[in-house]
């Protein structure tokens, strides 16, 4: 950010402290020191609070994070060691930051050295050739899920995975990747779950793979090999803000992935995932490339109403095959995007938008790359319960209609009204704004892109 330059003495140089909201709607509220000299902003990320009327997030309390955080509860972590010694315990609310400086590899152990499969394997009896015989269809049948030594085995393993991989996020916390270091995790889960008031900013999240996904033949037709881990999962959480993210399969991407039974070994599940009835979420300014089932809203149709509040706005999707996101239930507002659903890295797209178990979806003024091989019908998805009220949506720079394409090709309409209007649009933009979505968000959103 840019303020007026002033000629001041050099002896009497001063910093002026204001708000963010003050000097840039919709960036977030928070200290900005302002260099009198130099004419330039310098954002506080580590205190900064999610803006009023800046999405679901914001409603109520907003979303402050851990930004009353004293001394004693501000850490700068480069291990993941460190990093589970600066959460605590989830049940503790005192509130806290947690700068993240580098990469952090989850799969390590306290000292740091590097752990694989193999080593979460060993002791529990599990070896994939011994599952693949147990359960093979032609013998085991499809009707029922595997159980006894190898299942149990598998299921062993796993654990001893989670316990190294899975991050539990204790309420009133932010945690901010520190800028120009490369800052993130990867092969890891944060788990936001049961907790208020989170905020996860600047962060690459990278190859969160479980090494022992379950096969299901029920699942589907064919059957489903069904992995664990989302990069960042909410559950039962409210008041979480997701900014300025990056998400992503790499180095290991799917096409790497063998087949058993038929079916593709699945070692990836969501990027960013809201469930069991989280409620009051934004998710702002991410990039999310490279990946199959990127964020699930609602993880059952059953889930009850009045939650699963959610907004995204001004991200970025790249070779993503669906659920961007899928919505279930809740009242969704999705505005800003940006979707370039050119296959990519062997992802090609089956839908962006779904919209199932009566959500009411406000999707606005998005911007679609779509190439020739793709069907603009095939943007959205539905079970026939779900809305979605769609305007102002550009598809290669053309104002189109989506929800009119998908329901004259679809045996399952979408709905096209909704029973509730978005007033929580901080930086919403329009017109021919929206056209420039492609630029602008490729200089302004993910990881990397933050200084302090």
């Amino acid at each position: 950010m840019v303020a007026p330059s002033h000629r001041r003495s050099l002896r009497k140089r001063r910093t002026l402290v204001v708000t963010a909201a003050a000097v840039a709607a919709g960036v977030g509220a928070g200290v900005v020191v302002m260099n009198a000299n130099a004419g330039t902003t310098t954002a506080d990320l580590y205190h900064q609070t999610l803006a009023a009327k800046d999405g679901w997030a914001s409603s109520g309390t907003g979303t402050t994070g851990g930004t009353k955080a004293d001394a004693a509860h501000t850490f700068t972590v480069s291990t993941r060691a460190q990093l589970v010694k600066a959460l605590g315990s989830a049940t503790d609310t005192t509130p806290r930051i947690i700068k993240v400086k580098g990469t952090i590899d989850a799969n390590t152990d306290d000292a740091g050295k590097k752990l694989t499969c193999a080593d979460y394997a060993s002791g529990t009896g599990y070896s994939l050739a011994s599952y693949l015989k147990a359960y093979d269809p032609s013998t085991y049948g499809r009707s029922k899920l595997p159980s006894g030594t190898q299942e149990k085995a598998r299921a062993a393993a796993q654990t001893k995975q989670a316990k190294n991989i899975v991050f539990k996020v204790p309420a009133n916390t932010t945690i901010v990747g520190v800028p120009g270091t490369n800052a993130g995790l990867t092969g890891a889960m944060l788990q936001i779950q049961n907790v208020d008031n989170v905020i996860v900013r600047n962060l690459s999240f990278a190859a969160t793979e479980d090494c022992f996904p379950q096969w299901d033949p029920t699942d589907g037709d064919d059957g489903n090999w069904n992995s664990n881990y989302d990069a960042v999962t909410l559950r039962g959480a409210t008041h979480v803000w997701a900014d300025h993210n990056t998400f992503t399969d790499a180095p290991h991407l799917d096409s790497a992935n063998p087949k058993y039974y038929g079916r593709e070994y699945q070692i990836h599940d969501g990027e960013l995932d809201v469930t069991k009835s989280s409620d009051l979420v934004t998710i702002s300014r991410n990039v999310f490339s490279n990946h199959d089932k990127t964020t699930l809203i609602g993880s059952s149709d059953s889930e009850p109403a009045g939650k699963l509040r959610v907004t995204l706005h001004h991200n970025v999707y790249k070779g993503i095959v669906q659920r961007a996101p899928l919505s279930r239930v809740g009242q969704i507002h999705i505005y800003n995007n940006y979707y370039d659903v050119t296959p990519l890295n062997g992802y090609a797209v089956q839908y962006s938008i779904n919209s199932r178990a009566k959500a009411q979806v406000v999707a606005e003024n998005n911007y679609w790359k779509v190439p020739s091989s793709v069907k603009v019908s095939k943007l959205l998805s539905g079970d026939g319960t779900g809305s979605i009220k769609g305007s102002g949506n550009l598809v290669n720079g053309t104002v189109t209609d989506l929800v009119a394409a998908y329901n004259a090709a679809s045996s399952k309409d979408l709905k096209t009204t909704v029973n509730w209007t978005p007033t929580l649009t901080a930086g919403l933009e329009t017109g021919a704004a929206v056209k420039n979505l492609p630029t602008s968000l490729g200089k302004t959103a993910g990881a990397g892109v933050l200084t302090s």
